[in-house]
């Protein structure tokens, strides 16, 4: 990989990359996809239809603008509110204005990121989640259920934020500025940290994470064993576009990408309830046995069960629809079941 500065990068597919398929299945309330090689999910991704999503195209209000400045505020036909830059001169407030979400909104704590959008010639869109890794010369498939396990434990992950390997474990902790990876571990240093580099260059994939990732590894003072991590990253990450740091003398590595919509991680984090919501919904589907299906969840995941994801699950499974509120369960841990009718 090439250098630049104190950066190290990786900006294309590799070439010897194994053939990858990514699979997408239609769900109620979002679209989940995921990336397999052989029979492993490599990575993982999620489209809510009331998101913003990158390369949605729309025409806007434009609500405000800083005098000679090229950024300002537009609004959507559905209410959204989102920050444009490189705005014409000529683009004056009130005026419609067609835009082209560049970033899908960032929930984080206590406020909402809204998202970033930029003028366009291009015609409305909106892409599925499908259609948006077609784009981008992908082999994408639609289907009823993945044809490989796994999509529960990648979900239940991202509740957890708290990844085991051998010998060791990651700590994931979302903040306003990066996502931070602590490494904790009974390895000795340098394997510990070997060790936390390959697996969490397979969770930043299948957390879809971006922007900027900080990890605390072991703290090693020989450079030969801080370059074994960073030999460990490059060979990880050799096929996902990124920038990188080197492993400093405290064991901190930042590595940078670009952010475009929410990981798995933050939903989990701050969309917490509606994220469980439609777990349910994808276990309902799955059930069965014959009867009815009762849905049991703490009553913020019930709330977000509305009627419309109800018919639309009646109608996919031919059965009536059941709600239960338990407060006493965990938000992440509703389940589905068959009862008599």
């Amino acid at each position: 990989a090439a250098e630049s500065g104190r950066f190290r990068h990786c900006l294309s597919w590799c070439d010897k990359a194994p053939r990858m398929i990514w699979y997408v299945e239609e769900g109620i309330g979002e679209d989940r996809a995921i990336c397999i090689t052989g029979d492993e999910i490599v990575a993982a991704r999620i489209q809510w239809p009331d998101d913003l999503a990158p390369g949605h195209i729309e025409d806007a209000i434009l609500v405000s603008r800083t005098a000679g400045s090229s950024r300002g505020t537009a609004r959507f036909a559905n209410g959204a509110e989102v920050l444009v830059d490189k705005l014409p001169r000529d683009a004056r407030e009130g005026a419609a204005i067609r835009l082209q979400v560049m970033r899908s909104a960032m929930g984080e704590a206590g406020r909402l990121k809204r998202a970033h959008a930029r003028p366009t010639d291009l015609p409305p869109a909106t892409p599925t989640l499908a259609q948006a890794i077609a784009a981008t010369g992908a082999e994408v498939q639609t289907v009823r259920r993945f044809p490989v396990a796994g999509w529960a434990d990648i979900i239940a992950d991202a509740f957890s934020g708290e990844i085991a390997f051998d010998g060791g474990t990651l700590v994931f902790s979302p903040t306003p500025a990066m996502v931070l990876v602590d490494v904790d571990g009974t390895l000795p240093p340098r394997e510990l940290a070997v060790a936390a580099a390959k697996a969490i260059t397979s969770c930043i994939r299948q957390f879809d994470l971006g922007g900027s990732v900080g990890i605390d590894f072991p703290t090693l003072e020989a450079k030969a064993d801080r370059r074994m991590v960073d030999l460990a990253l490059a060979e990880g990450l050799a096929d996902w576009p990124h920038e990188r740091t080197s492993m400093n003398g405290f064991g901190f590595v930042q590595i940078v990408s670009r952010l475009s919509r929410p990981s798995l991680l933050h939903r989990a984090v701050h969309c917490r309830s509606r994220l469980a919501a439609r777990q349910i919904l994808r276990q309902a589907e799955t059930v069965m046995e014959p009867g009815a299906l009762l849905l049991t969840a703490h009553p913020d995941v019930t709330n977000q069960l509305h009627a419309g994801w109800q018919a639309e699950l009646a109608r996919r499974t031919g059965r009536e629809i059941r709600l239960k509120s338990d407060p006493g369960l965990a938000l992440e841990g509703g389940f589905a079941q068959a009862v008599p009718l």
